[in-house]
């Protein structure tokens, strides 16, 4: 891997030389027809490995984009495509089909986002892109980088619709003149129901994480979508991961499109030490706290899982003294910028996220990320860990993990390749030999320091003079009342109780069979300690399948899919198991969803 800069979405790769075989005439985006060619030229299957035999690094300079468009990506620190981007630019630049398999963080949404805009039409009203994504935050992320990335092309504009937003100010949006609408199923559905969403002059089509969409009840939705827009189109499908109906969609509505699969690398994981702590979630905040003291790094990301967790942690943290910033759903998209290029810089040291917002975080000076919620999937862990060890440079990542989730972490390592260790919560001992050699750093670091006034260097120095014969004390003694000054009142040891630092898995071990069958034998329909349990007032007489309630709620309160827990219908009502900590304005909205022109009614089960 190269040290440079990189965006969430590029990261490091060779590039493929396409100077000869792009002409102006495939700048503009072409009506779907059909590519006659070999069948073994129509699957363009490869890895990142495969890409640095035999190929000249030349950046993004040989895939023929327009000149602005490159220097945007020079003006931005953008050097190096990746090889899901090596891959898919030339096809797409060609105006194929095309299926990409890559897992997150590989470079997707630049992968597509990059022809696009390259070869879109000026002066067109209506719109000639539509991207589908599962959640509003995922729409939000695609039509920001699109902005980003058409910094030299300002006359495009790009649109996010999703559920939750105004309607109207959508609609206003769309009869000014949109070129890439990205948005999720159910509104884009609602737009063209209503005639406000105008699919005639549609040229290109793009799914993204279209496993995601399956998993959360899309499909079907998508299927309509897909019927309604014109038969000539380009249509581009990505996933990490290809389930048989995604499979099928792609058969049935793609024309003879390139093939794109791109393994995961491991060897980047590698360079990141992984270790876990168990413990009971009453301690997790200040078992937080011990490990930032004792662990510290350049700089510092701790995933929650909801936005409301960020928030406390974050209130906790500066109490204690930390540096700290918050990066949630919530955070406008200015704000988050200057947050990003606070932590690059130094003006911060921690970063409190959730796994949406900092979706292809990527800034050198993280050296530690820290999880403070079990992420809910393996593909989620690999994301977070991945905000460390960038560049080449080694990171380490910490997982905090209740007795009950420990069986978990044997599925991490399988998607990691290779194990995990436990640790212990930092003792008192370990705090305060951290607290002292970071003072010890500090004294080194003074006494190199020297000052550019001279004068105020003997002024300094007659100071201290004056003080030791008026107080009749030596120079240790003066030395020791300056680090007093500098350390503060606080103690600078930590002294208390320490039996609750007992590592929780050890005590725990010998009870996970007793923990199983006494869950047995309680009701089994009792909720997970991290989540609390819902009823909704629609059931199986309604039509009702898992599905329509995971995508209707996903929409609407900003949680992806794959954090929604168990959902049990019965004849007249359901029962849906959501994260704790769900905003009140979140969930006041959720009563108004409706899921088969049926409302919700959603409310919480003690």
């Amino acid at each position: 891997m190269t040290n440079t800069k990189t965006h969430e979405d590029l990261s490091c790769s060779v590039d493929l030389n396409m100077s000869e075989v792009l002409t102006s005439k495939q700048k503009s985006i072409p009506k779907k027809t059909s590519q006659p060619q070999k069948e073994s030229e129509d699957k363009a299957i490869t890895n990142s490995e495969e890409f640095t035999q035999g190929q000249q690094e030349e950046g993004f300079n040989g895939f023929g984009f327009s000149d602005a468009l490159l220097k945007t990506l020079k003006d931005k620190g953008y050097n190096e495509p990746s090889p899901i981007q090596k891959a898919a630019i030339p096809e797409l630049m060609l105006g194929r089909d095309l299926v990409g398999q890559a897992q997150t963080g590989t470079g997707k949404t630049a992968a597509f986002a990059l022809p696009i805009l390259e070869r879109l039409n000026g002066g067109c009203r209506l719109p000639q892109v539509l991207v589908l994504a599962p959640t509003r935050e995922l729409a939000m992320q695609v039509a920001d980088s699109f902005r980003a990335y058409a910094a030299g092309h300002p006359h495009f504009k790009f649109l996010a619709i999703y559920g939750g937003a105004d309607f109207r100010s959508q609609i206003n949006s769309l009869r000014r003149g949109i070129d890439v609408i990205v948005g999720t199923p159910g509104r884009v559905m609602d737009h063209m129901r209503q005639g406000t969403l105008n699919t005639s002059e549609l040229r290109c089509l793009v799914l993204d994480e279209a496993d995601e969409m399956l998993r959360m009840g899309f499909i079907d939705d998508v299927e309509w979508i897909l019927e309604q827009l014109p038969e000539e189109r380009q249509m581009v499908l990505f996933s990490a991961t290809m389930p048989s109906e995604v499979r099928r969609l792609s058969k049935r509505f793609l024309n003879q499109p390139a093939e794109i699969t791109i393994k995961a690398q491991e060897k980047e994981a590698r360079l990141i030490k992984q270790k876990y702590i168990v413990l009971q979630n009453s301690y997790k905040t200040e078992a937080l706290k011990r490990v930032l003291e004792a662990v510290t790094g350049e700089g510092v990301i701790i995933f929650a899982r909801t936005k409301a967790i960020t928030l406390t942690l974050a209130e906790v943290l500066e109490t204690s003294g930390h540096d700290v910033a918050v990066l949630n759903g919530d955070v406008p998209q200015n704000q988050r910028e200057r947050t990003v290029e606070r932590l690059r810089s130094g003006g911060i040291n921690i970063l409190v996220a959730t796994d949406v917002a900092a979706r292809g975080l990527d800034v050198d000076r993280i050296e530690l990320v820290i999880n403070y919620d079990m992420p809910f999937d393996s593909e989620a862990y690999v994301h977070r860990i991945g905000r460390t060890g960038r560049a080449g440079r080694k990171g380490e990542a910490i997982l905090f993990v209740s007795p009950r989730e420990r069986r978990f972490v044997h599925n991490l390592e399988r998607a990691v390749g290779q194990q995990i260790e436990e640790m212990s919560i930092p003792n008192n001992e370990v705090i305060n030999q951290s607290r002292v050699e970071r003072l010890r750093n500090r004294l080194i670091q003074a006494a190199k320091i020297q000052r550019d006034n001279s004068k105020e260097t003997e002024v300094l120095q007659g100071l201290l003079q004056q003080v030791s014969e008026e107080l009749e004390i030596s120079q240790d003694q003066l030395a020791l009342a300056a680090i007093n000054l500098a350390i503060g009142s606080a103690p600078l040891l930590v002294q208390g109780n320490e039996d609750w630092l007992k590592p929780a898995s050890h005590k725990n071990r010998r009870d996970d069979r007793s923990i199983s069958r006494r869950r047995n034998e309680r009701d089994t329909n009792y909720p997970e300690d991290h989540m609390e349990r819902f009823r909704v007032e629609v059931g199986r007489k309604d039509r009702i399948k898992p599905g329509n309630l995971v995508g209707a709620i996903a929409n609407e309160s900003g949680l992806q899919g794959r954090k929604i827990g168990r959902i049990q219908i019965f004849d007249c009502y359901s029962l849906v198991d959501l994260p704790k900590g769900m905003p009140k304005d979140v969930f006041e909205d959720l009563k108004k969803v409706k899921v088969l022109n049926k409302e919700l009614q959603i409310h919480r089960i003690n």
